[in-house]
């Protein structure tokens, strides 16, 4: 395992961080025992990282106990997060950390950020609260001992957030396809000149791993069959020196020795000017086919009109990068057209729910309208009601029989 400094503690952390966001479930819950024989031969490989939040279900307890039954909590580092959508007034802060730290079976928390800052205005919010006061408090007693944010929002405030208080660490958004995207390359550069920089959605929520054009899949393949793209796209981000580590939300064995093999070669500066050219000619067909930068984090859901929105959204990039039949036949099974309860984007009321919660700033009302224009047209809706009176028959028919 490649290991990089932590250049405020001085801590010797693997580039490689496991994101715990989606570990793996059955039955909507999560898997135990795959769970922990992922964790612990993620730290038998070495990763010493683990990054988990408040607002994923079940990710902390899951951890914590895993952790705890196998006797490893010293040996690594957690990183978990404060729920800015759910404080509301200084109490909220130990509310939820106690909470957290009761999950997580620890008298201590070694990276705790803020989640999701988007501009000044929050952080002006969080300061009038104490947040400030708390945060050196948590530190003198030991219970936090380094203290950062995660971002998503404009640059521009990026810069701002940085010089508002003297950060332990930060964590963006970086991947090859989101130079220009929130704090973007400058950001990174500008943040690393302080603090460690984690960098989390390498991937883009997998899209770069499995959702790419065949045209974009086959640019890696000529270039290096032996390279998957998830590879190219972990390869891409860990090139960069100002990089400390990448969370990888790793739910399979196989995903897990590919990312730590690759964690132990990849260096700082060894890309080609072969390969870069290789990533510009993926980049182009990606933009070219992907619409709608949504990561299928969920943070959206539940709608109240029971409206899919990742879903919308994955099935609307696949009708453009894998084809509009193949797209299709994802939208009807994701939003449940010819179900009893349907998702459609038809029944939003644009409420703005959503758009409150989207950590990638997606104009997810003005998005949805785009989905249904493209993939409910205006014959659609015939062969749907066609669809539903067939299906019903069938279900009756299946009751009485």
């Amino acid at each position: 395992m490649q290991f990089r400094i932590d250049k405020k503690s001085g801590n010797k952390l693997s580039v490689l961080g496991f994101g715990c966001m989606r570990f793996p479930k059955i039955l909507g819950a999560i898997d135990m025992r795959k769970t922990e024989d992922l964790i612990m031969g993620a730290c038998k490989g070495g990763v010493n990282y683990f990054d988990t939040a408040y607002l994923y279900p079940g990710s902390e307890e899951a951890l914590g106990t895993i952790l705890e039954k196998n006797k490893v909590r010293d040996t690594v580092f957690i990183a978990t997060k404060l729920p800015l959508v759910f404080v509301h007034s200084h109490d909220d802060f130990d509310k939820f950390f106690n909470k957290q730290l009761e999950r997580l079976r620890t008298d201590h928390i070694d990276y705790y950020l803020m989640h999701m800052l988007t501009d000044m205005d929050l952080w002006e919010r969080l300061r009038a609260w104490g947040i400030e006061t708390w945060l050196a408090e948590k530190k003198r007693t030991g219970q936090i001992r380094q203290g950062g944010f995660s971002f998503h929002g404009p640059q521009n405030e990026f810069f701002k957030i940085l010089d508002a208080y003297d950060w332990d660490f930060c964590q963006i958004q970086y991947n090859y396809t989101g130079e220009q995207y929130q704090a973007g390359t400058a950001g990174l550069q500008k943040a690393a000149e302080r603090m460690p920089v984690v960098i989390m959605e390498p991937l883009l929520g997998g899209k770069l791993a499995t959702g790419l054009p065949p045209e974009a899949v086959n640019h890696f393949k000529h270039a290096n069959s032996e390279l998957s793209p998830a590879a190219w796209g972990l390869k891409w981000v860990w090139d960069h020196g100002e990089v400390t580590l990448l969370l990888s939300g790793m739910y399979e064995e196989r995903q897990l020795v590919e990312n730590m093999n690759l964690a132990d070669t990849s260096l700082p500066g060894t890309l080609t000017e072969p390969e870069h050219e290789v990533y510009r000619q993926v980049l182009a067909v990606f933009n070219a086919s992907y619409k709608v930068r949504c990561t299928g984090c969920n943070y959206c859901m539940p709608c109240p009109r029971y409206v899919n929105i990742p879903g919308c959204f994955a099935a609307y990039n696949a009708s453009f990068s894998m084809g509009f039949i193949l797209g299709m036949q994802q939208y009807v099974t994701s939003t449940g057209i010819t179900s009893e309860q349907m998702s459609s984007p038809r029944f939003c009321v644009k409420c703005g729910k959503c758009e409150s919660h989207c950590p990638q700033q997606i104009p997810i009302r003005q998005s949805l309208e785009l989905v249904r224009k493209r993939m409910e047209p205006f014959w659609f809706r015939g062969v749907i009601a066609v669809a539903r009176k067939f299906l019903g028959k069938g279900r009756q028919r299946a009751l009485s029989s």
